[in-house]
């Protein structure tokens, strides 16, 4: 939803079958993660989402594909040697 546009926690909140206090939880959690920014405008907070943010889950992401698939690549050739040498 924030992909979209900035929305109220109260705007939020209303798109789950949560309560508010747990949807505020989860965006203070996304806050301190730095994938949201929070401003306050009078008495609302509307939060808006930090492409920054999802730079350095994305490279974390891409390291350890890249470690798996080699991982899984050395697995599938000793496993094709020991095939092999039946």
């Amino acid at each position: 939803m924030l992909s979209k546009e900035s929305l109220t926690i109260n705007s939020l909140a209303e798109n789950f079958d949560m309560s508010r206090p747990a949807v505020s939880k989860h965006i203070k959690i996304m806050y301190n993660a730095g994938f949201i920014s929070i401003t306050d405008i009078g008495r609302e907070r509307y939060c808006t989402l930090k492409q920054d943010g999802f730079s350095e889950l994305q490279n974390w992401i891409t390291y350890f594909d890249s470690f798996w698939k080699n991982k899984l690549k050395k697995l599938e050739s000793l496993l094709n040697e020991k095939i092999n040498k039946k």
